[in-house]
């Protein structure tokens, strides 16, 4: 059954808001700070796992590219079980919503996935993917995708949305689904981000890692056995390293410089 979505006055600011951010990304961080700014103001998870797939029939193809953005540090053995290309949950749920195994015709987008104690609310054709997202703790999933295009196909999949999502955040995400399709594919146009002119420290990325999570001066310097002065004078020096002048944007280049997945850059 097709429902009306009558947007209020501040919904439409906040879409409009985002549309507008949108047509500035053209790297990663910058995707990941539209991604945990306006989006999460519309649409607000933990998770999102962006992925672009070869033209040879969207979903069908090969996945060329994953991009797993989230606010928070995720551990990396759930970074593999959502992103991993073969068995990973997300590229898993993409190939499922581009076709069903069973040749059954494939799933309605934007799709909503709901994992309770029964299993997957609704069941239907995401049954199957009841355990893997109770397994997680990311029970609550919006999935959205571009569909078979000539030049390949995107797939977004929002996890840990703090309730069931409904007609309105599947409205949302359809009328914002063209928007982050380009942007990503604007992504492999941008130059790559460059490393810093030194070496990051392994205390640096601990303070880094810590700062992602949300924790203040003092509460870093706590978990580390240091002071609160020590770590912001640690930070002050990240910062110029990274060539950036807040926390925000020290997570956000990070990011992009693969120092907070494993890929860092040690001293």
């Amino acid at each position: 059954m097709e429902h009306t979505v009558i947007l209020s006055k501040l919904e439409q600011e906040y879409l409009l808001g985002a549309i507008e951010a949108s047509l500035s990304v053209r790297e990663l961080r910058s995707y990941f700070l539209w991604t945990q700014g306006q989006l999460q103001a519309l649409l607000p998870h933990r998770v999102m796992v962006c992925m672009q797939f070869g033209p040879a029939g969207g979903a069908h193809g090969g996945l060329l590219r994953t991009e797993c953005l989230h606010g928070t540090v995720l551990d990396q053995a759930v970074l593999a079980q959502l992103c991993d290309p073969a068995q990973g949950l997300a590229p898993r749920l993409a190939r499922h919503a581009g076709a069903r195994a069973d040749g059954q015709a494939a799933p309605a987008l934007p799709a909503a996935v709901a994992a309770g104690a029964a299993g997957v609310a609704g069941a239907g054709p995401w049954a199957a993917f009841g355990p893997d997202l109770l397994r997680l703790g990311l029970d609550n999933v919006l999935l959205h995708g571009s569909g078979e295009l000539p030049g390949g196909g995107t797939c977004f999949a929002l996890f840990g949305m703090p309730q069931r999502p409904g007609p309105r955040q599947a409205y949302f995400l359809e009328l914002l689904l063209p928007h982050l399709h380009f942007a990503l594919l604007r992504l492999d146009a941008a130059p790559a981000a460059a490393l810093p002119e030194r070496p990051v420290s392994r205390r640096e990325m601990e303070i880094l890692h810590w700062v992602r999570e949300g924790k203040s001066n003092t509460e870093v310097g706590q978990i580390l056995g240091i002071s609160g002065l020590t770590v912001k004078n640690h930070l002050q020096r990240i910062y110029k390293t990274l060539g950036v002048s807040n926390r925000t944007q020290a997570v956000a280049r990070g990011i992009a410089l693969r120092l907070l997945d494993g890929g860092a850059v040690r001293a």
